[in-house]
């Protein structure tokens, strides 16, 4: 070969050509389903003292790898791309596998199994870095948009894992020659470059930086190079230079361009190395269009070329991506619930359309996204109950509150909505939402447009194109509210007729009765039109929206209805207990049937996901630990407490025996309760409870009743009474009796198995036992729930969070809060998915609070959320814990200020804004209380949800309307400054 010296510039020096380049894997993972993959600095793979290792990899393999032509199918490209009829494909992956694993390609091609990974095609092992692959393609069955391909890794369990992306083509230009080969990268979703391929970047944050660039193909070329990089400014493109006379010898004068066309991820260049000596040694760097100039070397090692011309071969050298700063880019957001909006033309709550006002503001302070809760119809009782976003009846519909009346109005219907003025400014006018108001009257208003309007909106193409899309969904919701309605109850067990959907069924009451499901048919397309109005106008702006994805669905709504065979109708969702919750929390929702679920693909969560990309660019996935298991709680309970992780790998009663633990069912599995723990807990109230709720047995101890023999029971018994004075304290007396136990049975396995209720060690069934027997009971708890769960959880989401985030190009955040396993970290790393960190929230235990400096780069930081009090509400609930805060996350000296004035507020808010994490997201009420004139009076009167109140309202709204928040001038422009000092901007 040519010698060539590389410039002093460029680093690190190049490796002995007859070194095998440094192997450089991503961090190991604990799962085995997650793969040891080659680091993005892919480098071609050299094969140790051989010049010729692509060479003899295909004279090796060829037989053994190689597969007959398929006969032609009907649909082909209809061009004629050469002389020859078929092209052998040589593919080479550089990965490092483990034992047991093995890879193979899918793609849109029947000799790649259509898309079928149990159809996939195998490779080759090659070495501990290759793996290898020959297919002999016929060119009259090639899809006219190419082949589309991933590489996907099996597992010794038998699951897979497959590799990130849609990029990977070989489009017709590839199949020119005879022979095409192709050098090829893993990419693993964890990259944390893959998120700004995303859409939010690609359609809308990323989207002017692209910088056309004119390249000219040799004649006669043999190589084709695509590399990735996402953040490349306007004016930035890549180059190549190298040893090679093509690659410009290592001049920086002389450096080749790489183009990257507008909407595709790779920069590419062809080049005609036929009269060069191999191996190439070549590196990418960032060149200037506008000051033609060389900026700079990409970082790491070199990279190695081994792989000889010929004429009949074309080669791709797929480089994965390019060795320079990706964690650079950082943007801040707003969070608020769109029904908390105020603005001078909304209707007595927040709607989609006031959403294009929150986007100017967005646009004036610097704020890049706007993040709101979930949106969908909550309609179960029409009554203020329903306010709670996150029991939606239809994980499609969307909520009928958010329509604005005058733009669902054609202009000729107009009065008729202008004639509920007076009562529309008494609404706007009231400091929180009246829910039922509202809702009350948005839909007379849409009962009077719907006979005016109906024949030309469902004639019209804009409807025809919705109902197609969505008919899946819309009819079954359309027909459920339509048998709510006239049932007088969302219960559709208790409905005499249709209380189970069947699709024969729905086309016999749609047609009987059309005009009472088209009005909900003709409020979800305006509804539709009106938040798909409201978000490409945010895109236009430069403004991304993310959107929220319910952990759960009502037990009472559309989709349990339409599909229970989906749920565990018999089980309900919540959380364990925690500072928040000290019962825990039961949502109520029923839990998936993931082994359902997965039979048919996820359909339902895929259409789900399909249908947030209508709207949103980012979604947040509520309580993502669900994913990996779910806290389960019996109908037969009330409290969260009574509550359990399913799956789990429960303790099997020879735990307790190997512990020398002597087994008493009745003692462990049943409430406690004697007089002493009475005494401890009633008072001189025992004897009610005695003679009212519990019988005596022979042992001195009592058990309740039959009639109170649950949580359900005793709430059933007080439904009457209210939630006021003693019947209030009694019931919650009889339902800590009914927690006071420290194991749950598994049900079916012959009283073998069992799961610790949660905070057994603060029950007084434990205290009251011997202390030996404590101690043992204990390491069986901590084992229970913080070690031997961790692998088998991490299978679980394994099961499911790849292959729902594979159908969707949205950015993906999970909200990671609460008890969470040591598994859930790694499993969102490894997929590429944004963490939640909250500064009051720690997940260390051992820390008190969370510094924003110490945030991974892939997460999102915020110092409160919808569930939690405002900076300053927070502020005034703990004088010991914020005397601490003061002191030592903001490193105040002296006695921190009672009140949260507008200047600790800030320095809260600028903590977070400097955090290393892509995203810093404030709720509106945070940023707003920077400033003592901008902010409301009353902190307390900001809060939006109590989660340990299951009977919250969710009323709370912006006290300044948008429109006066757009004058405030000197608040915009100082938050502006503080977001676009912190590099947000």
């Amino acid at each position: 070969m040519n010698e060539t010296v590389i410039p002093a510039a460029t680093e690190p020096a190049i490796k002995e050509v007859e070194k095998i380049p440094e192997k450089r894997v991503a961090k190991k993972s604990l799962h085995p389903e997650m793969p040891l993959t080659s680091n993005k600095n892919t480098i071609a793979p050299v094969q140790k003292n051989k010049k010729e290792a692509i060479s003899k990899i295909e004279t090796q393999i060829a037989e053994k790898n190689k597969i007959k032509a398929a006969p032609p199918v009907k649909k082909s490209t209809g061009k004629k791309i050469a002389k020859h009829v078929t092209v052998a494909i040589s593919i080479q992956l550089r990965f490092h596998t483990k034992y047991g694993q093995n890879l193979f390609i899918t793609g849109n091609h029947e000799l790649l199994g259509n898309n079928d990974l149990d159809k996939a095609f195998p490779m080759l092992y090659f070495n501990e870095e290759i793996w290898t692959a020959i297919i002999e393609l016929p060119l009259n069955n090639v899809p006219g948009d190419g082949i589309i391909y991933n590489y996907v890794l099996k597992n010794q369990d038998g699951s897979f894992t497959v590799d990130w992306g849609n990029d990977k083509a070989i489009d017709a230009g590839m199949l020119a020659k005879e022979k095409l080969f192709i050098s090829d990268f893993w990419n693993h979703a964890g990259y944390f470059e893959n998120a700004f391929y995303t859409e939010p970047f690609c359609n809308v944050l990323l989207k002017h930086n692209h910088t056309p660039v004119k390249t000219i193909t040799p004649k006669g070329f043999t190589h084709i190079f695509k590399v990735k990089t996402p953040l490349l400014t306007k004016g930035h493109t890549l180059c190549i230079t190298g040893a090679a006379k093509e690659m410009g010898g290592w001049d920086k004068r002389k450096v080749v361009l790489l183009n990257r066309k507008e909407n595709e991820d790779w920069f590419t260049v062809k080049l005609n190395l036929s009269k060069d000596s191999f191996p190439l040694v070549y590196k990418y760097g960032v060149y200037d269009t506008e000051a033609k100039a060389f900026v700079r070397y990409e970082d790491g090692n070199n990279r190695f070329l081994y792989d000889a011309t010929a004429d009949n071969k074309i080669s791709v050298i797929n480089d994965g991506l390019a060795v320079l700063p990706s964690g650079t880019w950082k943007g801040a957001g707003v969070a608020i619930p769109v029904f908390s909006l105020r603005s001078e033309a909304s209707w007595g709550n927040g709607e989609f359309a006031d959403l294009q006002l929150l986007v100017n503001w967005a646009v004036k302070t610097g704020l890049k996204l706007i993040q709101i809760l979930p949106i969908n119809d909550s309609t179960a009782t029409h009554t203020w109950v329903d306010s709670y976003p996150y029991a939606a009846i239809s994980a499609f519909a969307l909520h009928p509150m958010y329509l604005n009346p005058l733009q669902m109005a054609d202009p000729q219907n107009r009065h008729l909505v202008e004639a509920f003025k007076d009562e529309k400014n008494r609404l706007n006018s009231l400091e929180a939402i009246d829910y039922e108001a509202v809702n009350n009257l948005k839909w007379e208003i849409a009962d009077k447009l719907y006979p005016l309007q109906k024949e030309q909106t469902f004639a019209s193409a804009g409807y025809k194109e919705f109902y197609g899309q969505n008919e899946h969904w819309l009819v079954p919701y359309a027909m459920f509210c339509y048998l709510r309605d006239k049932n007088n109850t969302p219960d559709f067990t208790l409905w005499p007729s249709h209380n189970q959907y069947k699709k024969e069924d729905a086309v016999a009451v749609v047609n009987q009765s059309f005009d009472d499901l088209g009005l909900h048919f003709f409020v979800q397309y305006h509804l539709h039109m009106q938040l798909k109005a409201a978000t490409q106008f945010a895109h236009e702006k430069g403004i991304i929206v993310k959107g929220d994805i319910a952990i759960g669905v009502y037990r009472f709504g559309a989709d349990a209805w339409q599909n229970p065979e989906l749920y565990h109708m018999d089980m309900q969702a919540g959380a364990p207990p925690d500072d928040f919750a000290v019962k825990g929390q039961n949502w109520g929702f029923p839990t998936y049937n993931w082994q359902k679920m997965q039979q048919d693909g996820f359909a339902w969560w895929k259409q789900r996901f399909e249908q947030m990309s209508n709207y949103f660019d980012a979604f947040r996935i509520d309580h993502i630990l669900g994913f990996f298991r779910i806290w389960s709680i019996p109908l037969s309970a009330v409290e969260g407490i009574m509550g359990y992780f399913v799956p789990d790998i429960p303790v099997h009663i020879n735990e307790f025996n190997a512990k020398g633990i002597w087994f008493d069912y009745h003692r462990y599995c049943t409430p406690f309760i004697n007089d002493h723990v009475l005494a401890e807990l009633a008072g001189d109230k025992a004897n009610e409870i005695k003679h009212s709720f519990l019988i005596s047995n022979e042992s001195g101890q009592y058990h309740f009743k039959p009639e109170f023999a649950t949580q359900r029971h005793v709430e059933k018994h007080f439904a009457n009474t209210g939630d006021a004075g003693h019947d209030k304290w009694l019931k919650q007396c009889l339902f800590d009796l009914l927690s006071n136990i420290i194991l749950f049975p598994v049900e079916d396995v012959q009283g073998q198995q069992f799961r610790f209720r949660f905070g057994m060690q603060g029950t007084s069934s434990f205290k009251n036992l011997d202390a030996g027997t404590q101690h043992q009971l204990e390491e069986l708890y901590i084992n229970y729930f913080f070690r031997r769960q961790d692998n088998f959880w991490m299978t679980e989401a394994m099961k499911k969070l790849p292959a729902l985030k594979r159908v969707t190009n949205m950015l993906v955040c999970g909200e990671d809060l609460g008890m969470v396993p040591d598994c859930v970290p790694d499993a969102m790393q490894q997929l590429g998915i944004l963490s939640l960190e909250i500064q009051r929230m720690p997940k260390q235990t051992e820390k008190e609070f969370f510094h924003p400096n110490d945030a991974p780069y892939m997460s999102v930081v915020t110092p409160s959320t919808h569930d939690m009090s405002t900076i300053r509400g927070w502020w005034e609930e703990d004088r010991i814990k914020t005397q601490r805060f003061f002191n030592f996350q903001m490193g105040q000296w002296g006695d921190a200020p009672f009140f949260c004035e507008a200047w600790v507020n800030k320095a809260i808010l600028i903590q977070h804004l400097y955090s290393p994490a892509m995203w810093s997201i404030f709720q509106l009420q945070d940023l707003l209380g920077i400033d003592k004139k901008v902010r409301r009076p009353n902190p307390h009167e900001e809060r939006i949800n109590l989660p340990s109140n299951p009977k919250n309202y969710w009323q709370y709204r912006m006290h300044i309307s948008l429109e006066n928040l757009l004058e405030e001038e000197e608040y915009n422009i100082e938050l502006s400054e503080y977001i676009k000092a912190s590099g947000r901007g």
